[in-house]
């Protein structure tokens, strides 16, 4: 019988703590009563047990469920079902880790390019990478393609759109894409050097679907997908249908969880195919700590089974002033994602965007770091 731990905490007190961890297991296992349980099997090898309970404040417990890798089948929303369905109801519960045995990681191929993968793309094969993103939307798709295009010249190496654009009456995909595509690749051909336009797919799975299709024949490689909007199975899915592209994983909705940061965009993303993860750097528009961004990208990046390392791509109110800082935070393995902070040049947009790529291929990195 094979097992796997999940990892949760608890907020209750000291003399409740053990029958919240009971309540989560049943809630996660058979959802009913044990004492509605007649059959011997399922008591032993499908109901959950509860593991180690740590004290990690006056209320707050770290409780490791073990969940039998049986009830996950092979679907990937029974999968995320049983690790955190109906506890993520909840307001008293924080999914925050799994342990996952090789034989479950089996069934997921994880990211098809990940950082090497990216490295080989941008033909950078030690520094760490540049991205932009095109804003603010509501400009016309003539307007959005100059502006990619000067991104291009000033050799930034992805160059994606905004995750508020989609399919917009002022900007249609099917106009965009090619527009956008073609004026990155002109670009590119002119200065000589790779850059990359990453459009928005995300939408409802036929929408997602049609759209990446045209994304690939348009020449695109490397595309953007929101998966807790699109939902994970369903990014999954596109992954596996469309395992030639690169996929820029954007946080959108994100928050709108109780899982912790370190599993949700350092592992699940990963484990559904991700090749590169944005997610919100400290000291930017959101509160993140410092400790929480660096434990994402060493698990975008740590050894887990087969699996491919994944770029971490800090954003979020990014500043061309602190390039240095966060590259020797984050180390040569990241990506930094900087938009209104170069958009403020307006006439000099080429002259800074060259300024960030410069920085970024110039730093000399720190001997210490996360890296």
């Amino acid at each position: 019988m094979a097992w796997l731990t999940a990892t949760y905490h608890i907020s209750a007190p000291p003399d409740r703590v053990e029958a919240r961890a009971r309540a989560l297991a049943l809630e996660q296992s058979v959802e009913c009563p044990l004492e509605a349980i007649g059959d011997p099997r399922i008591l032993a090898e499908i109901v959950a047990q509860v593991g180690d309970i740590r004290q990690l404040g006056p209320e707050l417990f770290r409780v490791d469920i073990r969940l039998a890798v049986e009830t996950l089948g092979s679907d990937s929303a029974q999968a995320i079902n049983m690790l955190f369905g109906n506890a993520s109801l909840w307001d008293d519960v924080e999914f925050v880790d799994v342990d996952v045995p090789e034989s479950v990681l089996a069934a997921f191929a994880g990211p098809r390019h990940g950082i090497a993968g990216l490295r080989a793309l941008t033909d950078a094969p030690e520094r760490a990478l540049t991205n932009v993103a095109l804003k603010p939307q509501g400009l016309p798709i003539p307007a959005l393609a100059e502006m990619a295009r000067t991104f291009a010249l000033a050799g930034v190496d992805i160059i994606k759109d905004d995750h508020g654009i989609v399919d917009q009456r002022y900007s249609p995909y099917a106009q965009r894409i090619p527009a956008l595509q073609a004026a990155v690749a002109e670009a590119s051909a002119e200065t000589g050097r790779p850059s990359f336009y990453a459009p928005n797919v995300s939408g409802a799975p036929r929408d997602m679907h049609a759209r990446t299709k045209l994304a690939r024949e348009a020449g695109c490689r490397v595309v953007l997908v929101a998966p807790m909007l699109v939902g994970l199975p369903a990014f999954r899915e596109l992954v596996d249908d469309f395992p030639d592209l690169v996929y820029l994983a954007h946080p959108s909705f994100g928050g709108a969880t109780r899982i912790a940061a370190p599993l949700l965009y350092g592992k699940l993303l990963r484990l559904f195919g991700a090749d590169a993860v944005i997610f919100v750097n400290y000291g930017g528009r959101f509160a993140w700590a410092p400790e929480t961004c660096a434990a994402v990208a060493e698990n975008l990046r740590a050894p887990w089974a087969q699996l491919a390392p994944a770029m971490p791509v800090p954003a979020g109110g990014m500043l061309l002033s602190r390039v240095d800082e966060l590259l020797d935070f984050y180390g040569p393995d990241s990506m930094l994602l900087i938009g209104g902070n170069l958009l403020i040049a307006r006439e000099r947009l080429l002259e800074r965007s060259r300024e960030f790529v410069e920085a970024v291929a110039g730093h000399r990195f720190a001997p210490l770091g996360i890296a």
